[in-house]
């Protein structure tokens, strides 16, 4: 399972998650084809909210607060089976991580190990994300690996 943020302005009006940059990204994190990517029997793809909210100062707008508490309890309900789940981006960490955040996203997704077997954090891939990723490559070296490790893994399992 996937727990990242509303959808873009581009895959939401491609009607279709992860369809942009930052979906050709975490698809290469994860080491995955489109085609095992967009299998809904192998992996589930849950947004902080279902739709593209507007540019803000630095980014996208944030997904609405009532959002998750509604509507996610359902969804994971009919979703009894997950092997893995990762969390993209501060507002997936926050809302499912709470006490076991640590301080910021970078020092949450270093501590990834304390997570695993069943959660993973992740950084965004957003391509404005590479000043992030430059002055952190232990994300690459140590991260990436075991995530395709997992993934493969729970991909195998299913």
């Amino acid at each position: 399972m996937i727990i990242g943020q509303a959808p873009g302005k581009r895959a939401q009006e491609s009607r279709k998650p992860w369809n942009d940059p930052s979906g050709d990204k975490l698809r290469s994190w994860l080491g995955v084809t489109d085609e095992e990517f967009y299998d809904p029997k192998l992996i589930a793809l849950l947004p902080m909210d279902f739709y593209y909210h507007g540019k803000g100062d630095h980014g996208d707008l944030p997904p609405r607060k009532e959002f998750a508490p509604k509507w996610h309890p359902r969804i994971l309900a009919e979703l009894p089976h997950r092997r893995l789940t990762i969390l993209i981006g501060s507002y997936a960490q926050n809302y499912y991580l709470r006490d076991r955040l640590k301080p910021n996203l970078t020092q949450t997704v270093k501590a990834y190990q304390e997570y695993l077997p069943d959660i993973i954090p992740l950084v965004h891939p957003s391509p404005l994300n590479f000043r992030w990723q430059t002055r952190n490559p232990w994300f690459e070296s140590d991260v990436i690996p075991v995530l395709q490790e997992r993934v493969r893994a729970a991909l195998g399992s299913a």
